[in-house]
């Protein structure tokens, strides 16, 4: 009986399924929003809640066990520095996950796991300025 056995094995040893996650939210830190499939994007949901608590607490102590567990200090930077205090005033659930439509080949179900106040970056429009300034009349 599998009582008490949450962990979702995702069909891989535990190294490879602690590598993988850890490498999925360090993803998740740096861009904001990643798209993969709904059972890897369950299993990463934990992960990244653990780590924005870690950050909301600051400590040296705290840091430590985030780099410990995520492999790559510039990711603890970016979750210590802008995630974490964007959670500051909140109790948990600081992701969501987004259905999508199946994918091609093996009809695993995707997903978008994204954070749920940090806006994803999106590449900037150049702005036109002909619509703010108008052509200047002739006085005759």
């Amino acid at each position: 009986m599998r009582h008490l056995k949450r962990t979702a094995k995702l069909g891989r040893t535990s190294e490879h399924r602690n590598a993988m996650l850890a490498n999925l939210v360090c993803s998740l830190i740096k861009h904001k929003r990643v798209t993969t499939t709904l059972a890897k994007a369950k299993a990463a949901r934990s992960v990244a809640e653990k780590m924005v608590t870690l950050g909301k607490k600051g400590t040296v102590h705290h840091r430590r066990l985030a780099v410990a567990r995520l492999h790559q200090e510039d990711a603890a930077k970016i979750l210590f520095k802008e995630i974490a205090p964007a959670f500051k005033e909140r109790n948990g659930g600081y992701t969501r996950i987004i259905k999508m439509n199946q994918r091609i080949g093996d009809s695993a179900q995707k997903a978008i796991l994204e954070w749920v106040d940090v806006v994803a970056e999106t590449p900037a429009t150049p702005e036109t300025p002909a619509a703010e300034t108008k052509p200047e009349e002739k006085k005759s």
